[in-house]
């Protein structure tokens, strides 16, 4: 898919499992579970997913899942999978390597969107990509680096110290754009200062839908997660940007779901669903 400067690729780094009750907060089991089948853990199948910008001078990677750091006790916890999809086969599938990518934008610093930042090399923790500039929302690096009780266990600063140390990271209040013909989007619910990479030129748009909208079951407005820390603030985000979705046929990138890269939204009376299935890349 070609939008503006850029062509865009759908990059699988990761297959894992979370708990479904936490995933889909106050739904009952008998109805998510239609849209998203638990093992006998309670977890249900998802992957990690990055969209991938390749302008003449720049490639963009948005987030990097979960990475490789993982020891095997939370490998097993998570289900944590990266023998299929994983940051370096799926850029070698389109000619790319790590080394290639010049940028990176953190949507939020989450271990399943900010672990692939950095792997493990030599027994040392180094940056997956030497050459690249790693964006932060200064509202989020706050929060990640002070964290509280339920925030915790989502950051990792393995994550993101190395790339400090070695001034990689550009702090950004995410209010303007830092990359050009990349508009930004800030929400609240999930995390705070949470970065979506809005995406458009004269025919389409690409909404990178981070933990506002993992999957495409979280589309309809009260299917949010337990994760979220302003659950209602999810709420009040998803009714002002759903509507604007289907009336101009945004496409809305999944970066959780593990049968969809994307898809466009549509409404009946007050209620949202999955329009059609949009493939970003083969």
């Amino acid at each position: 898919m070609i939008i503006g400067k850029y062509t865009l690729y759908s990059i699988e780094t990761s297959e894992f499992g979370l708990d479904g009750g936490s995933m889909f907060g106050i739904i009952p089991k008998p109805l998510w579970e239609k849209e998203a089948p638990a093992d006998e853990m309670n977890r249900i199948k998802m992957v990690t997913r990055s969209l991938l910008l390749v302008s003449e001078d720049r490639k963009v990677l948005i987030d990097t899942g979960n990475g490789t750091k993982w020891k095997e006790k939370y490998r097993n916890i998570y289900n944590i999978d990266t023998s299929r999809y994983n940051i370096e086969i799926s850029l070698a599938k389109h000619g790319f390597c790590a080394d290639d990518i010049t940028d990176v934008i953190c949507t939020h610093l989450h271990f399943d969107h900010a672990g692939g930042n950095t792997k493990i090399e030599n027994e040392t923790i180094v940056p997956t990509f030497p050459n690249a500039t790693y964006w932060v929302s200064r509202e989020n690096w706050e929060l990640a680096n002070h964290p509280s009780q339920k925030d915790s266990g989502s950051f990792m600063e393995m994550d993101w110290k190395v790339l400090a140390e070695n001034s990689m990271t550009q702090i950004v209040d995410g209010k303007e754009p830092f990359i050009d013909s990349i508009d930004i989007y800030l929400t609240y619910g999930h995390t705070t200062g949470l970065m979506h990479p809005v995406i458009s030129d004269n025919a389409n748009t690409v909404f990178y839908g981070a933990d506002l909208f993992p999957m495409a079951a979280h589309i309809p407005i009260p299917w949010v997660m337990a994760y979220d820390i302003r659950p209602v603030v999810t709420v009040q985000e998803k009714e002002v940007l759903l509507p604007k979705f289907a009336e101009e046929n945004w496409i809305l990138f999944l970066e959780h779901d593990p049968n969809n890269q994307a898809c466009t939204i549509r409404q009946h009376e007050k209620h949202f669903k999955m329009k059609d299935v949009v493939a970003i890349s083969e």
